[in-house]
């Protein structure tokens, strides 16, 4: 559990607390020298390292050959960096591994959200998911630019809704349009050809 203290003065101020908590509880570690390598979908064993000196050097070992998590909040290592030189001992500070993490979970977070069209559970759940794998709907989250303050999703119109009919383009759709009959509807599968013999 990482110290209430800590979430306080380093995580990103765009995020609630009980969201940090959640985060790191579900995605990250109480460990600030913690470190998970993947090779594809295969989990690399690493000795649990024991001073930030050694940390940093299984990180520079595996960056940029598998997928380096580093730190409480399981932060990506190298990431938009060309060159593992680049990688720097923050990385393994726990103030400093905070305040990364969070910015950019909470960037993830938007992304998923601007989807979703508002803040729900299963929003938080997939940015959680999308922080572990990296992707979301097929996009790499990570560099994904930031949609900023995100606008809620307009309501398609349907039932219940009475600003209006649907699009007049739109085909009818069962449950939708109380008035479709699907004996009337366009064939949308030739089957004439069953059984028959190709040309």
């Amino acid at each position: 559990m990482v110290d209430a203290a800590l979430i306080q003065a380093c995580a990103d101020p765009g995020l609630k607390p009980a969201i940090v908590e959640k985060f790191i509880e579900q995605a990250g570690s109480p460990d600030p020298l913690a470190i998970t390598v993947r090779s594809g979908t295969r989990v690399v064993l690493v000795p649990r390292p024991s001073s930030p000196d050694a940390a940093m050097e299984l990180v520079r070992q595996y960056a940029g050959k598998a997928i380096v998590r580093v730190g409480v909040t399981q932060y990506p290592a190298g990431l938009g960096m060309s060159d593992v030189a680049e990688l720097k001992p923050d990385l393994l500070d726990a103030c400093a591994n905070l305040r990364m993490g969070t910015g950019l979970f909470a960037k993830v977070y938007r992304v998923v959200m601007k989807w979703y069209g508002s803040a729900r559970n299963e929003a938080f759940d997939d940015a959680i998911e999308a922080w572990k794998s990296g992707y979301f709907e097929g996009t790499y989250v990570f560099t994904e630019p930031d949609p900023g303050e995100t606008k809620l999703a307009v309501p398609r119109a349907g039932a219940g809704d009475s600003n209006g009919d649907a699009d007049a383009a739109d085909p009818p759709t069962p449950g939708r349009d109380s008035d479709f009959d699907p004996n009337t509807a366009d064939t949308r599968v030739d089957l004439s050809k069953i059984g028959g013999r190709s040309p």
